[in-house]
């Protein structure tokens, strides 16, 4: 199926691994002019370079200064069509293992960045009459998992954001979507393993081997489960979607709708 995205541009935070990196790859193939986003600039430009059309745009979206550089470089390389948010996730913890700076570094990280970024890039995709703005955020913004305070609160903040904006501009042909991963074999999940390792004494692999079997789909996901719905929601033949936040979770998720 031809998405009709050849000649677009991209600009994917969090691009050069994992869940970013898979949208950033289906989005390649499709056509479409990828800036991919990260904060390892030996790693960014290599990854880069192994895509058809990409450039890296280095800088880290919880810092203010370095989001002005993100667009100044995003601005100046193709004015994005797509931009697909995506941070690390704060780390696995109790709400009283929490303190005052841990909470501020998530909002920047996760809220403050992608919403910054993306009030930014707006008013071009108003003049063009079309753009699309991807959330790359978690299940737990459907249903809340244990010991992931932070996360928990961070990503219905922005889920509850950007649903606000998906109202506001759907009559200008940009839609706003979340994608919401469930147990993602990721560097992200590594560190939630590790955390329940060190509270349970388990071994990686009985940790892993419960978490497989607590999913429908008796397996964790991949990066190649993620990647083509995002490309398809970026796509202008998802015109008619938007406000909504899906689950790719192997069922995971036990919500109703």
């Amino acid at each position: 199926m031809d998405l009709q995205l050849r000649g677009r541009t991209a600009l994917v935070l969090g691009a050069t691994r994992g869940l970013g990196l898979a949208c950033a790859e289906a989005l390649a193939a499709e056509g479409v002019r990828v800036l991919l986003n990260g904060r390892d600039a030996e790693h960014g430009r290599a990854t880069a370079a192994r895509l058809p059309d990409a450039q890296f745009v280095g800088g880290d979206v919880a810092r203010d200064g370095d989001r002005r550089a993100i667009l100044d470089a995003a601005t100046r390389l193709g004015s994005p069509d797509i931009v697909v948010t995506n941070a690390g996730g704060p780390p696995a913890g109790l709400f009283e293992e929490t303190d005052l700076s841990m909470w501020r570094a998530a909002f920047e990280t996760n809220i403050a960045g992608p919403l910054e970024l993306v009030r930014a890039l707006l008013p071009a995709m108003r003049q063009r009459g079309f753009g699309r703005v991807l959330n790359i955020t978690s299940f737990v913004a459907k249903e809340l998992y244990p010991n992931m305070s932070l996360s928990n609160s961070v990503r219905v903040g922005l889920t509850g954001a950007m649903g606000a904006l998906a109202r506001e501009v759907a009559h200008e042909g940009i839609t706003v979507n979340g994608l919401l991963p469930g147990l993602m074999d990721t560097g992200a999940l590594q560190r939630v393993i590790r955390d329940r390792m060190q509270r349970t004494g388990a071994s990686e692999q009985a940790v892993r081997d419960a978490m497989a079997s607590s999913v429908p789909a008796r397996r964790l996901g991949t990066a190649a489960d993620f990647g083509p719905l995002c490309a398809f929601l970026a796509s202008p033949l998802a015109g008619y979607i938007t406000g909504q936040n899906i689950c790719i979770d192997g069922g995971l998720t036990k919500n109703v709708v």
